[in-house]
């Protein structure tokens, strides 16, 4: 999201993007003065000077996309006569009037312009502005000025050098790669807001960290934008000792470079796994050895996972695996004793205009005012876990938090997420051990209504469905979720099944798993079945087919202990 005039109209400042500019400066200056390099000090201090309608100007062009800017397409009515507001920005060297080669000028003019201002004979008119482009590529190779290839047009084209740098800034005060400067407009709108968490932490403590984050920076830009592969891997950084969370932004980059490789260098992608410690490496290895032929190796890695697995996650692509190269070696493969959770089968009229079926099975399970049917997925159990975590989850941890638009803590997605809260976490489960934890929930509800957490689901939790989880959903129940979260929170906080069904008079629920024809369950759906299962929990898969021209004969059955089970043994499913 950009800013536009549209939100000059709705927020009462028309400056708000200038004086949103403002405020990052100033905190980078507060929180990483002494690490600013001269030009960073140096655009800084000169952009105090400058007259507010140039600062404007050079902002507008930071937050938009592209290097070069027409003269006629920058009109704001804040910052008024658009040429005189660019001239102080000419004079100190920030804009600059560029050469133009044949491929900018192409994308920055329309088809028309093309053809009017470089006066194209009549037989090109009939190509496509795409095929104008090859053509202008062939015939004008050089680079001119603006002006040099639309001498009559009163135009005139920009590009900010100091964009750059805008960049940079951008990333040093968010400390990641995702958010922009939209954030601010999304928080004065209203339409975010985010939890105000004391003392934050400065995200970088060197100018060495700086220097090394946007290094990483590139190297993800680079490989996005499909350069060679191994011009990006000699680019990434070495191992970031005095940084955790650099440290694990550096293994995430390995990884999405390896998984590049496996398209075309299986080697490759080997080689930059075996250094590769981000969770998924060690098993992705494995399965490029099986794919090579080099079976005893891949045997040899997932005997080394099974004693000493990352998370649940790769102990159940050990149980997988490990079978299916044991029968390539010759060897006796151990037997797993299978899961067996709880299943029900229904068949739904087929339909012309198909709504999703886990809707229709939701309509279908629904009992009158006996019971109660809610489609939730992820939402529900996570939500109810934000809410009574919420203080461990914010709490003001050194590093984790760098500014004002978290929506988490910045090492949620690390190992160490739980380990560093686990006293502050403790607390938070104790309250279940009474009904304490009811009130906590139903005010932190109240409370932080509306602000940003990555696990409460704002738009699927309500009043009336916070007030069925709590009367039916048995605290004890309630403790096993939330560990079971906590123990990995990445890979945990999904799976969830599709629907849960409320019964209010006996207080009691049951999770089901949908899957139509066809669907199979996903990995981290089966391992959250499995743990209900054995912890004895109310977990169903519910098998849809259709039939058509006839209606549902099937009626679910009303308890979990009538429903036939379904095996998931470790290899069930999967091939």
């Amino acid at each position: 999201m950009l800013a536009t005039p549209e939100y000059s109209r709705i927020l009462p400042d028309p400056l708000y993007y200038l004086n949103n500019f403002r405020s990052v400066l100033a905190s980078l200056q507060k929180r990483y003065g002494e690490l600013l390099s001269a030009e960073e000090r140096e655009f800084i201090t000169l952009f105090a000077t400058l007259p507010v309608p140039s600062c404007a100007l050079m902002v507008r062009m930071f937050m938009r996309r592209g290097t070069f800017f027409r003269l006629s397409r920058l009109r704001y009515p804040e910052i008024g006569d658009t040429a005189a507001a660019a001239e102080p920005l000419l004079r100190v060297r920030w804009l600059e009037e560029p050469v133009l080669d044949a491929a900018a000028l192409h994308r920055l003019l329309t088809k028309s312009e093309l053809l009017d201002h470089l006066a194209l004979p009549q037989p090109l008119h009939r190509l496509k502005k795409m095929e104008l482009l090859a053509m202008l590529r062939e015939q004008c190779p050089d680079s001119r000025p603006f002006r040099g290839w639309c001498a009559h047009s009163p135009d005139r084209v920009f590009h900010p050098l100091v964009k750059p740098l805008a960049e940079r800034f951008r990333l040093m005060f968010f400390g990641n790669f995702r958010q922009d400067w939209s954030e601010f407009v999304l928080a004065d709108l209203g339409i975010t807001s985010y939890e105000s968490v004391p003392g934050h932490s400065a995200a970088f403590r060197t100018r060495a960290q700086i220097e090394v984050f946007h290094q990483l920076y590139r190297c993800r830009r680079d490989l996005d934008e499909g350069m060679a592969l191994e011009k990006v891997l000699a680019a990434i950084p070495l191992p970031i000792a005095d940084s955790d969370w650099l440290e694990d932004l550096r293994q995430r980059l390995l990884f999405k470079v390896a998984a590049a490789y496996e398209r075309s260098d299986v080697a490759a992608a080997l080689a930059v796994l075996s250094a590769c410690r981000h969770r998924g490496a060690r098993m992705r290895s494995a399965l490029l050895l099986e794919r090579l032929g080099e079976w005893r190796a891949a045997h040899d890695l997932c005997l080394a996972a099974r004693s000493n697995p990352q998370n649940e996650a790769e102990r159940q692509h050990v149980l997988r695996l490990l079978p299916r190269l044991s029968r390539r070696l010759g060897l006796t493969a151990e037997k797993t004793t299978p899961v067996a959770v709880a299943s029900f089968h229904v068949v739904l009229k087929e339909l012309p205009e198909e709504p999703a079926v886990e809707m229709r099975i939701r309509d279908h399970l629904q009992d009158g005012s006996h019971t109660s049917v809610h489609y939730v997925e992820n939402g529900l159990i996570n939500s109810l876990f934000g809410l009574l975590c919420w203080d461990a989850i914010f709490a003001p941890i050194p590093g984790a938090f760098f500014h004002d638009f978290q929506y988490g803590p910045a090492d949620l997605k690390s190992g160490y997420f739980y380990e560093r809260r686990r006293d502050r976490f403790a607390e938070c489960f104790a309250a279940l051990e009474s009904r304490h934890y009811e009130e906590i929930i139903r005010r932190r509800f109240v409370e932080k209504a509306g602000i940003q957490s990555p696990f409460v689901a704002w738009g699927l939790l309500s009043a009336p469905l916070l007030e069925l989880a709590l009367a039916c959903f048995a605290a004890a129940d309630l403790r096993r979720w939330f560990e079971w979260i906590v123990r990995d929170v990445m890979e945990n906080c999904t799976g969830f099944p599709d629907l849960v069904q409320f019964w209010p008079d006996e207080r009691r629920y049951r999770l089901i798993e949908v899957k139509g024809p066809g669907d199979r369950l996903q990995d981290n759906q089966r391992r959250f079945l499995e743990f209900c299962t054995e912890q004895r929990m109310p977990v169903s898969v519910c098998r849809v087919s259709f039939a058509r021209g006839r209606q549902n004969p099937a009626v679910p059955p009303p308890s979990i202990a009538s429903a036939a089970p379904v095996v998931l043994a470790a290899s069930s499913e999967a091939k």
